[in-house]
C-alpha cells in the first residue's frame, strides 16, 4: 500500500493544475491541510475582504475534496513560526511520512517554508516543494552576466524565448481516492477582524467553478478588445481575474493556455488583446522574480537604494483625503470609493492614484502600498510593491520621475463621458460633459456637496520635479 501523503495548501486553493496536490496524490492517498494564522495576516496588512475571500474559497475546496474522498484538516496557529511544529504533529497524528507544498515568495513566506522543510528533514520525513505560482522558477531567467533583469522588456524577451521552446502544460484534475484516511475539519464561515459585507461577497463568488466561469467570459467576450479597452474604467474591459490568481483558485498556466487558445497558439503576435493580456501575466511574473532576487523590496526598501533619500512630506490631512476619496479630483475619489466598496480598483486608476500620492502630495509610497494591501481583495506583495515603486519612480524599470499623470487629462481621456465618476460619486451625477471632471470650476453659483481640490496640480508637479531632480540625474 502506498504511503500516506500530506499536502499543505496556501494560496493554491484548487484541484486542477496544482503541482503539490497532483504530485502528492500520484504518490499515494493524500490528506490536505490548511493553516489559519490571523495574527500574521494582520501583521502583513492583509485586507479583511481578501481573507474572507480566501476562507470562502477554502470552504468551496473542502466541498470539492469531499467529493473525491480527500480529507481537509484546518489548523489555527498563533504565528507563522508555529507552522513547522503544527505540521509535524499532524504528520505524526495521521501517520504521514511526506509533505508537499508549492513555494511562496515573500521573504517571511520563504523563511517559514524553509523552517518547515528543515523540521521535516530533521524528523526523517520527506518534504517536496514545487514551482506552481509562476511559469518559471525565480532565478531561472537571468542576464548573460548571471543576474536578475532590472528592465521588464528584457525579461519579457527571454521569457517569450523560453515559452516558445517549452510552454509549461496544465496538470489534470486530481483523481478521487478509495478511502478517506481521516476525518475532515469544518471550515469557519468567518473570522473576527476578517469579514466582508454581503454586497462584497456577491461581487466575488468563490470557488474553481466561479473562476473558470469568469475566465471563459473574459476569453469569449472581452479579450479581443482588451488592448483597446483595458485602460477604460467606465467599461468592463479587464479580466477581473486577479483575485482568483492571488488566491490560487486559478493558475497562471490556465490563464496562459486560455489566451493561447484564443490566439491560435501565438504568444507575441496575432490578436492584440490576447498578446496584451499575456504581457500583463508576464509583468506579474517579473515582479515575483524581483521579490526573490532583490529581497530588500520585501523589507520596505526602495528597489533603487539612492531613492531611499527622497524627502517625503509628512501630510496627515492630505493622506487622509486621499485615503477616503476627498481630494477634489473626481477620477481619484471615484477610484478610491470603488476600492473601499468592492475591494478592487481598476489598474489604470491604481497607477493614477499612486502617482498623485507620491508626486503631487509627495507622500511616501509605503503609505499607499500599505493602504492598498489593507483593502485589496487581490492584494499581492510583489505586484502591489512593484506597481507602487514604478509609480513613485523608486523601483525597477520605474516611470521616469518627470512622468507625472495629470488626473484631469487622464479622466477626460479614459472616462470621457464621466460614467465611471457618476457611478461612484452620485453627488456629481447631474453634471455633464467636461463639468464632471472639474466640478468646482464648472458651476461656481450652484452649491455642490463635493470638496475643492486639495492641491494645485501645476505647483505640486513642479515641486515634485525639483525634489527628484535634487537627488541627481540618476533619479
Amino acid at each position: 500500500m502506498s504511503a500516506l501523503q500530506l499536502c499543505w495548501l496556501r494560496n493554491d486553493l484548487r484541484l486542477s493544475d496544482n503541482h503539490a496536490l497532483w504530485h502528492a496524490r500520484e504518490q499515494g492517498p493524500v490528506v490536505v491541510v490548511c493553516l489559519l494564522c490571523p495574527t500574521t495576516w494582520q501583521e502583513h496588512a492583509d485586507a479583511p475582504i481578501k481573507m474572507d475571500f480566501w476562507l470562502r474559497n477554502l470552504a468551496s475546496l473542502s466541498h470539492d475534496l469531499q467529493a473525491l474522498n480527500i480529507p481537509l484538516r484546518v489548523l489555527e496557529v498563533p504565528d507563522w513560526q508555529d507552522a513547522p511544529e503544527a505540521l509535524l504533529q499532524l504528520a505524526d497524528e495521521i501517520g504521514s511520512n511526506g509533505l508537499h507544498f508549492n513555494d511562496e515568495y515573500g521573504i517571511h513566506e520563504q523563511q517559514r517554508d524553509d523552517a518547515v522543510a528543515a523540521t521535516f528533514e530533521r524528523a526523517g520525513r520527506s518534504c517536496q516543494r514545487y514551482t506552481d505560482q509562476l511559469l518559471f522558477e525565480p532565478g531561472s531567467l537571468l542576464t548573460q552576466a548571471g543576474s536578475m533583469f532590472k528592465v521588464y522588456s528584457q525579461f519579457r524577451r527571454l521569457a517569450y524565448r523560453e515559452l516558445h521552446r517549452s510552454c509549461p502544460p496544465c496538470l489534470p484534475r486530481i483523481a478521487a481516492q478509495d478511502q478517506a484516511p481521516c476525518a475532515s475539519d469544518p471550515v469557519p464561515t468567518e473570522l473576527a477582524d476578517f469579514r466582508a459585507s454581503d454586497s462584497q461577497r456577491a461581487l466575488w463568488p468563490a470557488g474553481e467553478a466561479a473562476a473558470a466561469e469568469r475566465l471563459s467570459l473574459f476569453c469569449e467576450q472581452i479579450m479581443a478588445d482588451y488592448d483597446a479597452q483595458r485602460d477604460r474604467p467606465d467599461v468592463d474591459g479587464t479580466s477581473r481575474l486577479s483575485a482568483y490568481l492571488t488566491g490560487g483558485v486559478l493558475s497562471v498556466r490556465q490563464c496562459l493556455h486560455a489566451a493561447l487558445t484564443c490566439n491560435q497558439g501565438e504568444f507575441d503576435s496575432g490578436q492584440a488583446g490576447a498578446v496584451s493580456w499575456i504581457n500583463e501575466l508576464l509583468w506579474r511574473e517579473f515582479y515575483k522574480h524581483i521579490l526573490v532576487c532583490y529581497p530588500r523590496v520585501s523589507r520596505h526598501r526602495a528597489f533603487r537604494p539612492e531613492m531611499d533619500a527622497v524627502p517625503w512630506r509628512n501630510d496627515p490631512a492630505g493622506l487622509q483625503a486621499w485615503q477616503h476619496g476627498k481630494t477634489g479630483f473626481p477620477i481619484l475619489d471615484a477610484a478610491m470609493r470603488q476600492l473601499l466598496a468592492t475591494g478592487w480598483m481598476h489598474n489604470r486608476l491604481r497607477m493614477l492614484s499612486a502617482m498623485f500620492l507620491t508626486k503631487n502630495l509627495l507622500i511616501d509610497w509605503r503609505e499607499g502600498e500599505r493602504w492598498f494591501m489593507q483593502h485589496l481583495i487581490d492584494g499581492d506583495l510583489a505586484a502591489n510593491n512593484g506597481g507602487w515603486q514604478w509609480s513613485a519612480s523608486t523601483g525597477t524599470d520605474a516611470a521616469p520621475y518627470f512622468r507625472i499623470f495629470n488626473p484631469l487629462t487622464q479622466s477626460e481621456r479614459f472616462d470621457p463621458q464621466g460614467d465611471f465618476i457618476r457611478q461612484w460619486l452620485p453627488e456629481l451625477a447631474g453634471l455633464t460633459g467636461k463639468q464632471i471632471h472639474q466640478p468646482i470650476k464648472a458651476d461656481l453659483f450652484n452649491a455642490i456637496d463635493y470638496p475643492a481640490a486639495i492641491v494645485d496640480l501645476k505647483q505640486t508637479r513642479q515641486r515634485a520635479l525639483e525634489t527628484f531632480k535634487s537627488l541627481g540625474d540618476s533619479a
